[in-house]
């Protein structure tokens, strides 16, 4: 009976998924990946015609999978802002806490292809944390918070930091820090917009 193609594939991305994540991208070669997936190296290019095809792939297998798990973290019921942000800080302090944990899978590898912009690992990781970073600005859209999309910015760029910072010392502490810094940025512009409602 023919193998299922999908099956197949299916195996190779996952098998690139545990080895690019715990090993780095460039360290892994194709030969590797091939073993762990139980397929002949023929097999694998059948199927990915490069290795930048199954990065690729890699890469958009675990975008809508880890912005889920941070959009599962908040409650259909109406819930300040700076609490829903609060959780996706949580989140990060007890991830990081795992000792397979490696960080976020697309900073690691838009930093190993840092020299080569237009390469797909590079867009899809850019692509990735836009998503992200639009979703921060509709949960403090909702919440009627001024400047919305400055904000996300801010609150992304904390949260990357984080995650820098815990891979550097695994030190979870960088993640609660971060959430008080977003609570004080959320809080301030409460403060402004309460302040132009009264100058009215």
């Amino acid at each position: 009976m023919p193998r299922d193609p999908s099956k197949t594939r299916r195996k190779l991305i996952a098998a690139a998924d545990a080895l690019f994540y715990n090993q780095g991208i460039r360290a892994v070669g194709v030969d590797a990946i091939a073993l762990n997936a139980g397929v002949t190296k023929r097999t694998l290019y059948y199927h990915f015609r490069t290795k930048d095809e199954l990065i690729a792939a890699y890469l958009d297998g675990r975008d809508q999978p880890t912005l889920g798990r941070y959009q599962a973290l908040i409650p259909e019921a109406k819930e300040p802002a700076a609490l829903k942000v609060q959780r996706v800080f949580e989140h990060l302090s007890k991830s990081c806490q795992d000792r397979q944990w490696r960080g976020c899978s697309f900073l690691r590898a838009a930093a190993e292809f840092a020299n080569l912009p237009g390469h797909p690992t590079r867009l899809i990781a850019a692509r990735h944390k836009k998503r992200f970073e639009s979703w921060l600005e509709n949960i403090l859209r909702a919440d009627g918070i001024a400047g919305a999309p400055d904000l996300a910015r801010q609150i992304m760029i904390l949260f990357d930091g984080a995650v820098a910072q815990i891979l550097i010392h695994r030190d979870p502490g960088y993640a609660s820090s971060a959430a008080a810094a977003a609570a004080s940025l959320i809080s301030s512009k409460r403060q402004k917009r309460k302040s132009g409602r009264s100058a009215r």
